[in-house]
C-alpha cells in the first residue's frame, strides 16, 4: 500500500549519509565567527562585496604541514574575478580554552593582517590588541615568527601570545609548502 515510502526511506538515508560525510569533512563555523571574519575582510581589504572560495589541500600535503588547512580553514578572497588575498581561519590554545583568529594575506602571500576574532578567557586578552598583532604584518611564507625574538612577549598573556606566535609560524611554514607545491600562488 505504501510502496513509494520504501524508496523515500532509502533516499532519506542516502541524503543523511551524504550530509554526515560532508559535515565531518569540513568544520562548521558559528555564525558569530563567520560574521567577525567577514567584517575583518571587509575592513582590511576595503571591499563591500567579495566571495570566499574554500581552497582544498591534498591530504598528502596537509599531512606534512604543522597546521591543518582542510576543513573550511583556507580561503581565496575574490572581488569579482580577481584574487585580492587569502584568509586562514584558525584556532589556538589559551590558558584553559581556545581562541579563534584569522590571518589575512596579500595576493603575494605576505601577511596583511592578523586578528583575534573570539577570545574565551578572562586573562590574556591583550593578544587581541592590533598594537601587538601588527608584528606579524609583512611576514612571508618560509619566514619565522619567534616569540620573544621577532615577536614581543606580553606580560599577563604569555600562554596565548606564545600560542598565537607558534600558530602563525606554523601557518607561514605551511603556506610555504603550499606555495612550493603550487597549490596557491
Amino acid at each position: 500500500m505504501f510502496k513509494g515510502n520504501s524508496n523515500l526511506g532509502h533516499g532519506a538515508i542516502l541524503l543523511l549519509a551524504i550530509a554526515l560525510f560532508y559535515g565531518f569533512s569540513t568544520i562548521q563555523h558559528s555564525s558569530r565567527l563567520c560574521t567577525k571574519m567577514e567584517h575583518a575582510i571587509r575592513t582590511t581589504y576595503e571591499v563591500d562585496t567579495f566571495r570566499l572560495e574554500t581552497l582544498r589541500v591534498p591530504e598528502t600535503v596537509d599531512a606534512v604541514t604543522q597546521i591543518a588547512f582542510n576543513g573550511s580553514r583556507l580561503f581565496g578572497i575574490r572581488k569579482q574575478k580577481t584574487i585580492i588575498g587569502y584568509a586562514y581561519l584558525g584556532e589556538a590554545k589559551s590558558m584553559k580554552k581556545v581562541f579563534d583568529y584569522v590571518v589575512l594575506f596579500h595576493p603575494d602571500l605576505s601577511i596583511k593582517k592578523s586578528k583575534v576574532l573570539i577570545y574565551r578567557e578572562d586573562y590574556g586578552q591583550q593578544i587581541g590588541s592590533q598594537r601587538w598583532l601588527k608584528q606579524f604584518i609583512g611576514l612571508a611564507p618560509g619566514e619565522n615568527a619567534i616569540y620573544g625574538d621577532n615577536i614581543d612577549a606580553i606580560a599577563g598573556a604569555t600562554i596565548s601570545a606564545s600560542s598565537m606566535t607558534r600558530a602563525v609560524d606554523a601557518l607561514l611554514q605551511g603556506v610555504n609548502v603550499l606555495k612550493q607545491k603550487e597549490i596557491i600562488n
